[in-house]
């Protein structure tokens, strides 16, 4: 059995077509204008519109809104700039725990108030809490801290 090298390998047949040669003679096909036409932006050479070019309508690029740069308050913050936390209120803890219950993003995943505990959870205060909690987070807002430790409760950080 001969050995097999790169020399040997080919493309496997009709797996290639030739190169269209554009401009060369009348027989061709493709002769004279080579397929480009009469004169015009696209028949020179380098011509045709950019990427992105509408016509002369606006484009969508400048049509939409720029926000730019992750450190701006309004825009989207981008790379290792982005933070995100699930946000839970503690009228649902309130709901979801008994008086007395240690709050814990494992006890919230048992509950099936979060899907699971990758994400840090944000303990925000929308809703009323009329029950002593201890809560242990990542994250609280001012609003949520007053109204757990109003009812009597503890909100210590992780």
């Amino acid at each position: 059995m001969a050995e097999i090298g790169l020399h040997d390998l080919r493309p496997n047949p009709g797996s290639t077509k030739n190169t269209k040669r554009l401009g060369r003679g009348k027989g061709t096909g493709q002769g004279k204008t080579a397929g480009k036409g009469h004169k015009g932006y696209n028949s020179r050479s380098g011509g045709g519109v950019r990427p992105g070019y509408e016509g002369g309508q606006m484009p969508l690029y400048m049509r939409l809104g720029k926000l730019r740069g992750p450190h701006m308050k309004k825009s989207m913050p981008i790379g290792p700039f982005r933070t995100y936390a699930v946000p839970v209120n503690v009228g649902r803890l309130s709901q979801a725990f008994a008086a007395g219950d240690e709050v814990t993003p494992e006890a919230l995943v048992a509950k099936g108030i979060v899907k699971n505990t990758r994400t840090p959870i944000k303990i925000l205060g929308g809703g009323d809490l009329d029950k002593v909690l201890n809560v242990r987070m990542a994250m609280y807002s001012r609003s949520a801290v007053d109204k757990i430790e109003a009812a009597g409760g503890k909100a210590e950080l992780l």
